[in-house]
């Protein structure tokens, strides 16, 4: 299994957060899951809204078309990006 797939209509990534760093950056793909450090704490959904945050910009997308589909309390979490632009699309190669 890789670390997104796609639809017609939305891409779905498989994240794995390390809360609380020093900083919010994405890692990586690790072990097919995409790997990003969050220096929000888990703490009253902060980190979810962080990790979303930096996935819409990273991918250059609103942030009402990235939404947190599986992994509210877990590390491991299945992010949604609704109409992938092509943009969006070749970075996953």
């Amino acid at each position: 299994m890789t670390w997104y797939s796609e639809d017609a209509t939305a891409v779905k990534l498989r994240v794995r957060v390390v809360p609380r760093a020093s900083r919010s950056e994405i890692i990586g793909v690790h072990d097919d899951v995409l790997r990003v450090r969050l220096a929000a704490p888990p703490v009253d959904g902060a980190a979810n809204r962080e990790l979303l945050k930096l996935i819409a910009k990273r991918f250059k997308v609103p942030a009402s078309a990235v939404s947190l589909v599986a992994g509210n309390n877990s590390k491991n979490k299945v992010v949604r990006i609704e109409n992938p632009s092509r943009e969006v699309l070749s970075k996953m190669k």
